[in-house]
């Protein structure tokens, strides 16, 4: 009778861990917002950051704008060559690492660290409180071109919202690549900074 007691104790502890490192992002507002001709004319690289949090509802809509699905098959906000879908996307936070799951539209948590730090190799990395990680396969000639789609997007949404966003790959990509925990079959391709102006 313990044994089951403790059994079930131990199943529900595992199910509440499982559950508490993956988060179901709100629905993204997919309409309204700024004209596309004026979010062109507003996208701009942002070198300095509030440090007012990124909301859940703006990160929902920030990574379904990157590569979000948005309609039937999975299909996503960007193009892909082939149809390939061998971008990762990466958010880096104070409370840890999670990955975005576009299907599902969660993020999943991968680590509790927080890495900001490797990204602060320049003074106006100091305030910015989430950093996207682009990550892709190394055999693969396409994940840096999706990327590069995904990252304008970014750009575009930041521009529409009042959002700063800058893209860098100045930083150690070995060690976030460790940090993700990435097989050696993957890279990190290229990281971007979002935060309040």
């Amino acid at each position: 009778m313990k044994k089951t007691i403790l059994g079930v104790f131990t199943a529900m502890a595992i199910i509440n861990n499982v559950s508490a490192a993956e988060q179901k992002l709100p629905d993204p507002n997919r309409e309204g917002g700024m004209p596309l001709m004026q979010a062109l004319n507003e996208r701009h690289s942002v070198k300095q950051f509030g440090d007012k949090a990124i909301d859940d509802q703006t990160l929902s809509d920030l990574l379904w704008a990157a590569y979000g699905v948005n309609r039937s098959g999975g299909l996503r906000t960007i193009p892909t060559a082939m149809n390939q879908k061998d971008l990762e996307i990466y958010v880096a936070k104070a409370d840890g690492i999670w990955q975005y799951n576009a299907i599902s539209h969660t993020l999943k948590q991968i680590g509790t660290d927080n890495i900001l730090p490797l990204f602060q190799t320049q003074d106006y990395m100091k305030n910015v409180p989430l950093v996207l990680i682009y990550t892709g396969s190394k055999d693969e000639d396409y994940p840096a071109m999706h990327a590069g789609s995904a990252y304008q997007n970014v750009g575009l949404y930041a521009a529409s919202r009042g959002l700063g966003a800058v893209v860098r790959g100045y930083f150690d990509k070995e060690a976030v690549a460790k940090a993700l925990n990435l097989p050696n079959s993957e890279a990190v391709i290229i990281s971007q900074a979002i935060g309040w102006e």
